[in-house]
């Protein structure tokens, strides 16, 4: 009769520590759900916060272009004119900039066009030796 009770003990012991892991694996899993879970929370509530924040700037904004002192006049022809200049250098910028990207374009073509170059003339030499070698071991 002991001899059954050992193995059945064993047995048991076996089912006993299964369970065991079994439940420290759940409230591992258990704990992680809660802590996304309240980082799931934590960042909505962030996201709330931006939106409310950026509505109030909206709000503020709006407040004050309603509330726009008006310019004298000699003011309003100065501000015009910064307008005016602003947007002729602003176009000046983007030309040179469309031109500074040509021309870094054309420097990359020309360089990758060198370096092709003398890739070949490396291939053109490795074809004149394999000539050659062909060449001589035919002709011994």
């Amino acid at each position: 009769m002991a001899d059954v009770n050992i193995p059945q003990n064993i047995f048991l012991l076996i089912i006993a520590v299964i369970a065991v892991i079994t439940i420290i694996v759940i409230v591992l899993q258990w704990r992680r759900v809660r802590e996304a879970q309240s980082n799931v929370e934590f960042l909505q509530k962030q996201t709330e916060l931006k939106k409310i924040e950026l509505v109030e700037r909206d709000l503020e904004a709006k407040r004050l272009m309603e509330n726009v002192i008006p310019l004298p006049k000699d003011q309003q022809e100065q501000l015009s004119h910064i307008r005016g200049e602003t947007s002729k250098v602003m176009h000046k910028v983007g030309f040179l900039h469309s031109e500074i990207n040509e021309r870094v374009t054309r420097l990359e073509a020309r360089t990758e066009y060198e370096k092709l170059q003398k890739l070949l003339e490396k291939i053109e030499k490795k074809e004149k030796e394999l000539e050659k070698k062909s060449k001589g071991k035919g002709g011994i």
